[in-house]
Parts: structure tokens; C-alpha cells; sequence
């Protein structure tokens, strides 16, 4: 959701009116979705023209990362898919964090309708997913149209603007969020390899290290950070996928910071009369050393009253937006759609992804959401028709990211990857237009028969 306006508390210079369109284009909530479209479009037609091989030899560049006599050598395509995006998962894990405690999860009666509502997307297209590959090569590609890739749908809400109802963004959002559990659950499960209790050991002690730090009052991010590190080693080691670190790590992460608010008051009235004393002043605050100290001081308050939590998702999230997500589309998003494509479009690994997404997503989410109405487990949010629920389980077919990552952990067959892709890559592409054309037709109330 839109970030609310600030106050202005800096003077125009000549170059704002030059940087502000950049500005406004970052805090969009689009412009994520926006990056890995390009990302997207780049790589297709990358792996699509005759300097294809230079895609796949970029991606096998040996990059070796090496510490205290020990080293990693491994491809890039293995940095940015078990390293780089185990910062996405800690996001993922961050905000899971943030839902369960003060979101839409708090509460039983508010998390009911999301959580009927991901079951059901989660559940129907893996279904139907089986349902074409029952016995067949891809039968471990299940878990591909399972998944909801929350920035493309927050992107478009966002486009749609008030066509989209607030009730309705807080729900899908959510929806997402649970779906992004599950998502973890079952790469976690049913997607890891041999375990290396050794590793598992490691993990462990990492594990008791965070949390003991948790509740010892540590609040400064580099011991985390370096806990992190070793989870993540530890993880990689185990047998489990490397990025799961990052969900785990999440969950060690405080959310609570130990503020003395009348004494956190008194610093800051005291801080913020200093200033009000240099006010006058032409001197800036690089020639005024009280000034200086003074800004240092109030930013340093400020910063410790935030909950870790809070800040190091505030602090990682352009990070994951602007860089992560889009290096790992431009990576794992390169299909080749040349050759027989009718053919490969048929082949029941991407049918069932395809379908999986496009169908197995809206009614899934649609029955489940009117299971848990009609039982009176949940209620629909104010101004939320059942149109507009099944709007939003249309744009729940949205996989992508997610859809790429499990596809890239269930095949490591080049073309059952390939055809997943496509079917990824088509089943988005249509859920999304067909979920953006029935908002966009605007929205009723909600039955009351359902509601109550």
C-alpha cells in the first residue's frame, strides 16, 4: 500500500525538480513488478536470439568466494538462486513475522478467510497439476502452480487504484502471505535432498544462538547478520535448501525493542530544542557542528526505538525489490519459445502448470473463501463483493517468482525445467489479465446472505 506523504523538510535544489521523477518512480509500489517485466522481457529475448549461448555461459561464470582458508566455488546462477535469494526468503520470513503478530494473522477470526483462501490455492492446483502428470516424468512439479507472487499482485492493485477496495488489497495480501508459508513448508519438505544431520546440528546451534541473543536484549543487526551467515552455510550443508536460512533467521529476528518512552520523550524534546536553537542560523549542519551533532543524535534515538524487526525489513526490502527479485528473473525466466511450441505448449508438465495457475488458483480461492463465509468462520471485509473475491483469486494465479524457484528445485532435467517455464511464463500472464479485466469492472457490496 502507499506509503503516506512526509513532511518537506528540505529545501529544493536545483537538481530535485531532475531527480523526483526517479524518486516518485522508486516508491511506487509498481515499479518492482515493473523491473522484473524487463527483467523477464530481456531474457526471453536473450535466450531467443543467436547469442543465446552467451545467456547460459554468463549464468555458469565461476565466481569463488573464499574465507579463513576455506572456499566456495560455485556459478553465478547458484549465487543468485541459493544466495542471493535467501535475503528474499528473510524478507518473506520478516513479513510473515509482522502478519502473525500485528497484521491480518493476529487474530483467529481476521485470519480465517486468508488462510481457507491459500489452502484452497494451494490445494486445487496441485491437484489439478497431478491430475496431468499422475505417473509421468513431471509428477514432482506439484508444487509449481501452488505458489502467488506477491509483488506482481500488490503492482497491479496498485495500478487499479480504487477499483481494487481496501478490504480486498488487505485480504490478498495476506492471502499471499500464507501462501508464501506454505510455499516454505513444502520446498522445505518435499524438495530437499539427502539431510546431513551434521548440518542439521550446526543449524541447530546457530538457531539457539540467535534466539539467545533475541532474549539477552541484542539489538545491533551485525550479530544477527554473522549468525546468519553460519545458519546459512549450516543450511546449505544439511541437505535442505540454502534460502530456508533465511526464513528461520526471520523468525529469531526481535520484535519487540526495550524503549524507556519517558526518558526516549525527554531526549528527544531535549534534541529538537538544540536545533530549534540553531535554526537561525545560515550555517548547514556541515559547518555547524551543533547542528550536526544534534541530527546524529536524533537519528540515532529514532533508529533505536524501531523494533528490529521493522528496520531491518525497512532497510532490506529496496534491496530484494530493485536487485534480487530482478536478477533471479533474469536468470531463471530465460525459456526458448522457438521450435515446435504448439507441441511443448501441450506437454502435460506445462498444462499443468499453466492450468494450475490460471484455473486451479480462482476457484480454489473462491470455494474455500465461500466455505469459510458460509460456515460462519469468516466473515468478507467491508465493501468486498464475491465477484471481487474471485477477481483477486485470479490475480492469485500469478506465480512467478516462487513458481520459478520450486520449478528450478523440482526438475533438474533442462527440459521439463523448460516446459514448466512456459507454462509459469502463459498461466501468469493470463490470470493476470483475466483477474485485472473482472476488477477492473468494478465492485459491488457483499452479499449479506455470505457475510454474516
Amino acid at each position: 500500500m502507499s506509503k503516506p506523504n512526509t513532511l518537506k523538510t528540505v529545501a529544493d535544489t536545483p537538481i530535485r525538480p531532475l531527480l523526483r521523477p526517479f524518486q516518485e518512480f522508486a516508491a511506487r509500489e509498481t515499479s518492482g513488478g515493473i523491473l522484473l517485466l524487463l527483467c523477464t522481457a530481456i531474457a526471453l529475448i536473450w535466450v531467443n536470439s543467436p547469442w543465446a549461448a552467451s545467456y547460459a555461459s554468463l549464468w555458469h561464470t565461476k565466481l569463488a568466494v573464499s574465507f579463513a582458508g576455506q572456499a566456495m566455488d560455485h556459478d553465478l546462477h547458484f549465487w543468485v538462486n541459493d544466495g542471493l535469494m535467501a535475503l528474499f526468503f528473510l524478507v518473506v520470513g520478516l513479513e510473515i513475522k509482522r502478519e502473525l503478530l500485528v497484521g491480518e494473522l493476529a487474530s483467529p477470526r481476521q485470519a480465517a478467510l486468508p488462510i481457507f483462501g491459500a489452502l484452497g490455492g494451494v490445494l486445487v492446483p496441485a491437484l489439478l497439476y497431478t491430475a496431468f502428470n499422475w505417473g509421468r516424468p513431471g509428477a514432482d512439479g506439484w508444487g509449481i502452480p501452488m505458489a502467488t507472487d506477491i509483488a506482481f499482485v500488490i503492482g497491479i492493485m496498485a495500478l487499479l487504484g480504487d477499483r481494487v477496495p481496501l478490504g480486498l488489497k488487505v485480504f490478498l495480501t495476506a492471502l499471499a502471505i500464507v501462501d508464501d508459508i506454505a510455499a516454505v513448508l513444502v520446498i522445505a519438505v518435499f524438495y530437499t535432498a539427502n539431510i546431513a544431520w551434521l548440518g542439521i546440528a550446526a543449524a541447530g546451534v546457530c538457531v539457539v544462538s540467535l534466539l539467545a541473543a533475541n532474549r539477552l536484549g541484542v539489538r545491533h543487526p551485525l550479530p544477527y547478520a554473522l549468525l546468519g551467515i553460519a545458519l546459512w552455510l549450516a543450511v546449505l550443508h544439511s541437505g535442505v535448501h540454502a534460502t530456508i536460512a533465511g526464513v528461520i533467521l526471520a523468525l529469531t529476528i526481535p520484535s519487540r525493542t526495550y524503549l524507556d518512552v519517558p526518558a526516549f520523550l525527554h531526549q528527544i524534546r531535549t534534541i529538537i530544542q538544540r536545533l530549534d536553537h540553531c535554526a537561525d542560523r545560515e550555517k548547514g549542519p556541515l559547518n555547524d557542528e551543533e547542528q550536526q551533532v544534534a541530527i546524529e543524535a536524533l537519528e540515532g534515538a529514532c533508529e533505536q526505538a524501531q523494533p528490529p524487526l521493522f528496520r531491518f525489513n525497512e532497510a532490506l526490502h529496496p534491496w530484494v525489490t530493485f536487485l534480487i527479485m530482478p536478477a533471479f528473473a533474469f536468470a531463471n525466466a530465460g525459456v526458448e519459445l522457438g521450435g515446435d511450441l504448439a507441441s511443448r505448449a501441450a506437454e502435460p508438465v506445462t498444462l499443468g502448470v499453466a492450468i494450475g495457475l490460471l484455473l486451479g488458483k480462482p476457484i480454489g480461492i473462491t470455494l474455500l473463501s465461500w466455505l469459510a463465509v458460509k460456515s460462519g468462520w469468516a466473515s468478507l471485509p467491508d465493501g468486498v463483493s464475491w465477484t471481487s473475491v474471485h477477481g483477486a483469486g485470479w490475480l492469485g494465479g500469478i506465480g512467478f517468482t516462487m513458481s520459478l524457484f520450486i520449478g528450478a528445485l523440482a526438475f533438474s532435467d533442462a527440459e521439463l525445467l523448460a516446459r514448466a517455464k512456459l507454462g509459469i511464463l502463459a498461466g501468469s500472464l493470463a490470470a493476470g489479465l483475466v483477474g485485472s479485466a473482472i476488477l477492473l469492472r468494478g465492485v459491488g457490496p457483499a452479499p449479506v446472505s455470505f457475510s454474516k
